[in-house]
């Protein structure tokens, strides 16, 4: 299994298939680079190369006990870009993995990428603000970490299904699904998940958005629950000049899942020009 040590001494995987013209996946929290099961093998036949790492703490990465911030995980992208020399990237971030995406633009610039996917993004902020007045509270961000803290497992299998958009009346993914995911949830230690979830859920990216200068693509799911379209994706788009929004409508955050044809069929898309 392809793997390689940080400069603060982390061993990190990474899932390194085909060849061609590079995409690099960053996963959403708490998942691994297993959530892009449905868009790797189509990627790859399509003829790219496609380097998808486990975030640290997460997944089969090393678990240290510190390095959960947006610099650390930005450097942790350029490092491996890095190593493997990767050019003309396409960046591909899911929910946090857009956050991902705009820290490592503002803090290494766009000399290794070509292209940019935000998929449920959490930019520009999650937390309330004056110009994210409907954003969630300190009080929510403070049961959410305590719910987890005090039941990992449950807090998981409960938000599955609303991961999905699964309700009494609709069910795009399976019960198997939702406990795939939460079995990539549960791979990540205790410690890199409460850290992350502060690491999203205290940062504001707002100044940071002019950064994005690479040509973007942002889908967002129209009934996204966790990071709403309202204030996710159209602001993201908003700041970012010449950004392209798709909305799926009546889509959930779990999209990559549940409207997996139609992204692979964007992502080819955006990819290659067409």
């Amino acid at each position: 299994m392809p793997r390689f040590d940080t400069s603060d001494g982390v061993s990190l995987f990474y899932k390194d298939w085909g060849s061609g013209e590079p995409v690099v996946l960053l996963h959403a929290w708490p998942l691994s680079s297993d959530m892009w099961e449905c868009q790797l093998p189509v990627l790859v036949a399509a003829g790219l190369r496609c380097v998808a790492p486990d975030r640290r703490g997460f997944g089969r990465s090393d678990q240290p006990g510190t390095g959960y911030t947006y610099d650390r995980f930005a450097d942790d992208i350029a490092e491996l870009l890095d190593r493997l020399d990767l050019r003309d990237v396409t960046l591909v971030g899911c929910s946090m993995g857009g956050a991902e995406i705009v820290r490592y633009l503002s803090r290494h610039g766009a000399a290794r990428i070509g292209r940019a996917v935000m998929i449920g993004t959490v930019t520009p902020v999650m937390h309330r603000t004056a110009a994210n007045s409907d954003g969630p509270d300190e009080g929510y961000f403070a049961g959410m970490l305590a719910a987890i803290a005090g039941d990992r497992p449950g807090y998981m299998t409960e938000g599955a299904p609303g991961l999905f958009g699964i309700s009494e009346a609709r069910q795009p993914a399976s019960a198997a699904v939702c406990a795939w995911a939460v079995g990539l949830a549960l791979q990540a230690s205790v410690l890199a998940t409460l850290a992350t979830a502060r690491c999203y859920a205290e940062a504001d990216l707002t100044g940071e958005m002019g950064a994005v200068t690479v040509p973007t693509l942002i889908v967002h799911g129209g009934a996204d629950p966790g990071t709403p379209l309202a204030r996710h994706g159209i602001p993201t788009a908003a700041a970012i000049p010449g950004s392209r929004l798709v909305v799926y409508e009546g889509a959930p955050h779990g999209l990559f899942v549940t409207e997996a044809e139609r992204l692979n069929r964007d992502l080819l898309a955006f990819v290659q020009g067409s």
